[in-house]
């Protein structure tokens, strides 16, 4: 038994000969122009941000690890990573059919955001109204995927996982085997993107099927076809890497976070990041109605982190209306199904880092169960009630999320030629035109510790297998390999940030002592070259840029 397979609640009348009534073959019509005109309106609108950095120091991770790849360099063996292999290989691709640039990769990030809200649309209209399904589905393009849109293996992962929580919906609704393989397929993928949410959508997809196989309403014959969906993606990849002769390193780079990132990365629940003097800027600043505006503007923050939480207590709520002696309620195994895929994401998040960033990676998953709040159908009297009030809230809140985020990005006119392509910022960055100027592409320079993009944007590389460190996370051997290689290449110039202690204890709370008073590599540099130039990023950020001791200074362009 299963709950009805279509897509939304549409009139089911249909003739004496089995034919669709006008009216159904309408509504049909209508659902599919709505579903294209909601992913070409969310396209053309991330379309907006795809040349517009703050240069995040994550984004350049996947970048220069895509760039190593198409230079013919394997993951593990030539450079190092703790990442799953995927993002840097579909990037690969997409740099070695459209070329190597920062607007290609953000382009792909447009169409993967696009997906993930007709995603949202296709789940929540199962049960609710096609306005409130559409509007979840627009919050999830302009607050959540433009929100931090990024050339991560988040991004990538997140839409593997949001066509993977489709399927599992049609799993449930049909039974049908194509639909469980390919969920397997896509959760396989998603570990090979980014391991802890693709174990996490593996651990709520198993749950979700086996209560609906416990409850009868799916055959175990079903598990079949999701194991073999999951398991050829693994084949492939093993056996590539080990033709490679790289099988060893990759797996103790996947089991590399266990060890060594949980501890730097360990925040409170719905951590956001915020410093002192950004809690000044928002909470106590300018007149009352000021802050409470900046108030309202920063809490979809602290709503997003709830709702995977809601998820849980829904699923607690729906598993025994599986177990009614007679049918279970309308709508019982589409709930669990969902409730119990997103109950394992949210572990995926909890063994990472519970910040607001990892929330909002997910946030056109969360937003289903935001949809299901404000419409999907309820017998409580209380929430039918306050519903007005929680909408209004809603599109307040979020809608002025998303406003100051696309203000933000349309109102950048400070326009850098790169390597890599034009990109914009908010305030001029005097490090890319000085490193392009003092240096050719391909010239090894070490960015420390941590802002791979100057190096990808510089068409530069590191003089070691590491294109970042974290102090704190990356181990003292580690560091020690990194010096190695300095001296072993000769590096000739430096490009450090002084600052970077500042940043852990709004970033990385959880990093030991040791590590922020005592940084060899940072010693090492100091100790041995000698700042030629100070420079600044868009973002404010000091950079020293150092050569060594015996050589001379760059001569000013």
């Amino acid at each position: 038994m299963a709950i009805d397979s279509s897509m939304v609640h549409a009139n089911t009348e249909s003739d004496h000969d089995g034919n669709e009534s006008p009216h159904r073959l309408n509504e049909r019509q209508v659902e599919r122009g709505t579903i294209v005109l909601l992913f070409l309106g969310s396209l053309a609108y991330l379309w907006l941000f795809r040349r517009f950095t703050t240069l995040e120091p994550d984004e350049g991770i996947v970048l220069q690890g895509a760039s190593r790849v198409l230079s013919g360099q394997v993951p593990y063996k030539d450079f190092f990573s703790f990442y799953t292999p995927g993002s840097f290989y579909l990037v690969a691709v997409l740099f070695r059919v459209f070329g190597n640039s920062f607007v290609v990769a953000r382009g792909s990030l447009a169409f993967a955001g696009a997906i993930c809200s007709v995603i949202t649309y296709l789940v929540a209209r199962r049960v609710c109204s096609r306005g409130i399904a559409l509007f979840a589905a627009i919050l999830a393009t302009i607050a959540g995927f433009a929100f931090r849109f990024l050339v991560l293996h988040n991004s990538y992962s997140t839409l593997l996982a949001c066509v993977g929580v489709y399927c599992v919906v049609r799993v449930a609704e049909t039974g049908g085997h194509r639909w469980a393989f390919a969920a397997g397929t896509l959760t396989a993928l998603t570990f090979l993107v980014e391991q802890p949410k693709g174990g996490g959508l593996a651990l709520g997809i198993g749950l979700g099927v086996l209560l609906l196989c416990r409850a009868g309403l799916l055959n175990r014959s079903i598990l079949w076809p999701i194991l073999g969906g999951i398991s050829w993606p693994f084949v492939v990849v093993l056996a590539y890497f080990s033709s490679k002769h790289a099988l060893h390193e990759m797996i103790s780079s996947w089991l590399w976070p266990l060890h060594h990132y949980t501890t730097a990365n360990r925040v409170p629940y719905g951590w956001q990041n915020w410093s002192d003097q950004s809690r000044e800027m928002i909470f106590r600043t300018g007149p009352w109605f000021v802050r409470v505006a900046k108030a309202i503007a920063v809490s979809p923050g602290l709503l997003v982190s709830i709702l995977p939480l809601a998820a849980i207590a829904l699923l607690l709520y729906w598993i025994p209306q599986l177990r009614r002696q007679d049918a279970p309620i309308s709508g019982a195994p589409y709930y669990v199904m969902v409730c119990s895929t997103l109950s394992g994401l949210l572990v995926s998040v909890i063994i990472v880092r519970t910040d607001i960033l990892h929330f909002m990676y997910l946030a056109p998953l969360w937003y289903i169960v935001l949809a299901w709040i404000m419409g999907a159908p309820s017998q409580s009297k209380v929430l039918q009630r306050v519903r007005p009030i929680f909408i209004f809230y809603v599109a307040t809140a979020f809608g002025m999320l998303g406003l100051a985020v696309l203000l933000v990005t349309t109102g950048s006119r400070n326009q850098m030629d790169t390597r890599r392509g034009v990109i914009k910022t908010g305030t001029p960055d005097t490090v890319i035109p000085f490193l392009q100027s003092h240096s050719k592409a391909g010239d090894k320079i070490l960015v420390y510790p941590y802002l791979p993009l100057y190096n990808y944007l510089s068409a530069t590389t590191s003089p070691s297998r590491f294109d970042f460190f974290q102090p704190g996370m990356n181990t003292p051997e580690q560091s020690r390999e990194i010096l190695a290689s300095i001296e072993s290449t000769q590096v000739k110039a430096v490009l450090i940030e002084p600052g970077f202690p500042e940043k852990f204890a709004n970033s990385w709370p959880g990093t030991p002592l040791q590590f922020v008073v005592r940084d060899p590599i940072a010693d090492y540099v100091n100790s041995n070259f000698r700042v030629c130039k100070m420079l600044s990023s868009s973002e404010g950020w000091r950079f020293h840029y150092m050569v060594r001791r015996d050589s001379s200074c760059p001569e000013p362009n």
